[in-house]
């Protein structure tokens, strides 16, 4: 055999040795969660009916769903949440729509009275996605919305 053809099929072996190494290294490290089509409404309360702040996302994780925290702030406040804060806050319904993926909804009544004492303009909602293997997403901006009177 030839000096040239021993030379390029250890070539091509240590290429695709790379790139076989390159493929597991990659496939073995776990994905975060994805956060994504989120929307917020907020509806005012009326003289016969409660109002209402809800919150709807997908998210998706290889390992599944755990959990989904989720908190409303004004924008206009000084209130700037961090991942480690949202641990406290309430948690989201999530319907399992695949083994990967959850539809979440949070959904907050607003009484005529707290209604009163919310400040007008915009609202930001901050989300915490936590998935069955621990990983987290933290989306600070996950949706606005706007409260009027």
């Amino acid at each position: 055999m030839s000096k040239r053809v021993v030379v390029s099929s250890l070539v091509g072996a240590v290429a695709l040795g790379g790139i076989a190494i390159g493929g597991i290294a990659s496939a073995s490290t776990p994905a975060k969660p994805t956060v994504e089509n989120s929307s917020a409404r907020y509806v005012a309360p009326t003289a016969d009916a409660k109002g209402s702040v809800t919150f709807t996302v997908k998210v998706t994780d290889d390992s599944g769903v755990r959990s989904l925290k989720v908190l409303a702030w004004p924008k206009g406040s000084d209130l700037k949440p961090t991942a480690e804060e949202m641990a406290e806050v309430e948690s989201a319904t999530c319907e399992k729509s695949s083994a990967e993926t959850s539809e979440c909804t949070y959904t907050l009544a607003v009484s005529g009275e707290e209604a009163a004492e919310l400040p007008q303009g915009v609202w930001h909602i901050s989300a915490l996605a936590t998935a069955k293997d621990g990983d987290t997403t933290f989306v600070p901006e996950a949706a606005d919305f706007n409260v009027t009177r």
